[in-house]
């Protein structure tokens, strides 16, 4: 491959100023998300006085471990999680998202386990630290302004740094440990950072529907596209038959077992006179094994099947890089996003490192691009993509022009 040569000292130039400002996040980023990973083996055990029970005989039915949890719960749970297990407690969950709270009952002592409140807990925290930084929104925004210089870096780093000649094999895996601190650290850094380029970027596509921004983008581009989810699937306009008295949760519980659905099943309780029972499973391992089923509260008649196929290619491809981010495609997926975060890590430390190393005193030492060399319109249309596609990084683009403007005029009035 043939390069450019001015071409290649412009992109090294802002290689280098992205990774400044950018390092110190990206290994924040990496850490965090490496420590969230760890979610079920920190929690399950110490959650286990909770979520298990002993058994001891005959167990309570669901019914009358909903009217337990109705009394004892502070908000009404509007969900019930089936059990897997008989020593397995059963979780009536109230709300959703961040204000999701699941309240445990023993079936067979008929008494509550305990309550968790997943915004209480230290992996929460973790979460938002990883998502942004603890500082709301404006704290969001600055994640996925980091995020999108990060396609950059990754996009201008592999430029700068693939081998115009004299290939050498050795150099993708080996670091050179006996020609000083500065080339090891920079030799760690570029073959940590070419072998997880396309993973990262794969990680980065699935953090980017949380964002504010782009995430508000894509969500608009599912709506105008009719690609998001089917208004079925949301079940909002699905009415019961009232005619005599509701099924029992324990009747509901028996029609949801028949289903044989994968992973972990729930059913919706249903709100008010006219609402449904509704059945839906998660189950990461293979998401078109997903459904969500409406049942008449009265008769127990299935009024809908919504089926994964039913779901828009937008947000099934959103929901597989959003799964794939957060490692839940099983054993090899969390594998290779550990090693993905820890590679990242490695990468962003040995690149501060590198650059400490190689930094002059009294200087930023930025490499230096001629005065004669012109962007051409390539690698302009490639920027104006770029800053569509990621309006937070057009936004500080238009602000580093300004700045560099202002640079200029001054040097130039001195």
């Amino acid at each position: 491959m043939k390069k450019n040569d001015l071409l290649n000292k412009w992109l090294w130039k802002w290689h280098v100023i992205a990774g400044l400002i950018s390092a110190p996040f990206v290994t924040l980023l990496a850490i965090t998300g490496f420590l969230y990973l760890l979610k079920a083996d920190y929690e399950t055990p110490k959650q286990k006085h909770i979520t298990e029970v002993q058994i001891q005989g005959t167990p309570i039915s669901f019914e009358k471990q909903l009217e337990i949890a109705n009394k004892n719960a502070i908000k009404k749970p509007n969900a019930m999680v089936i059990p897997t297990q008989e020593n397995q407690a059963t979780e009536f969950v109230s709300g959703k998202f961040g204000g999701k709270k699941s309240l445990y009952i023993n079936p067979y002592n008929a008494t509550v386990s305990g309550e968790i409140i997943p915004a209480t807990t230290l992996m929460f925290k973790i979460r938002k630290l990883h998502g942004e930084l603890l500082l709301g929104t404006w704290g969001t925004k600055i994640v996925e302004l980091i995020a999108s210089w990060m396609v950059v870096l990754i996009i201008s780093g592999l430029y700068v740094w693939w081998p115009s000649r004299r290939w050498s094999l050795k150099g993708f895996f080996i670091p050179r440990i006996n020609q000083g601190k500065q080339i090891l650290f920079r030799d760690l850094h570029v073959i940590f950072s070419f072998w997880i380029s396309g993973l990262l970027l794969l990680t980065l596509a699935g953090g980017f529907p949380w964002t504010d921004v782009f995430g508000a983008n894509f969500k608009w581009m599912q709506k105008v596209t009719n690609t998001g989810y089917p208004a079925t699937w949301q079940g909002h306009h699905f009415r019961s038959n009232i005619t005599g008295e509701t099924l029992s949760l324990d009747t509901m519980v028996n029609k949801a077992k028949a289903l044989q659905l994968k992973g972990k099943v729930s059913i919706e309780l249903p709100k008010g006179p006219n609402g449904t029972y509704t059945v839906s499973n998660e189950f990461y391992s293979n998401l078109s094994a997903q459904k969500k089923i409406y049942f008449d509260q009265y008769s127990g008649t299935i009024i809908h099947q919504a089926n994964w196929e039913d779901v828009g290619i937008l947000m099934r491809g959103r929901m597989w890089v959003m799964a794939f981010h957060q490692g839940q495609f099983g054993a090899w997926n969390w594998w290779l996003m550990i090693f993905t975060a820890f590679a990242l890590c490695t990468a962003s430390i040995s690149a501060i490192i590198s650059y400490i190393k190689r930094k002059r005193k009294g200087s930023w030492s930025i490499p230096k691009v001629p005065k004669k060399f012109n962007i051409g319109y390539g690698i302009i249309g490639v920027i104006v993509l770029l800053a569509a596609l990621f309006p937070l990084f057009g936004i500080s683009l238009i602000f580093i022009f300004i700045l560099e403007k202002f640079r200029k005029r001054k040097v130039t009035t001195n």
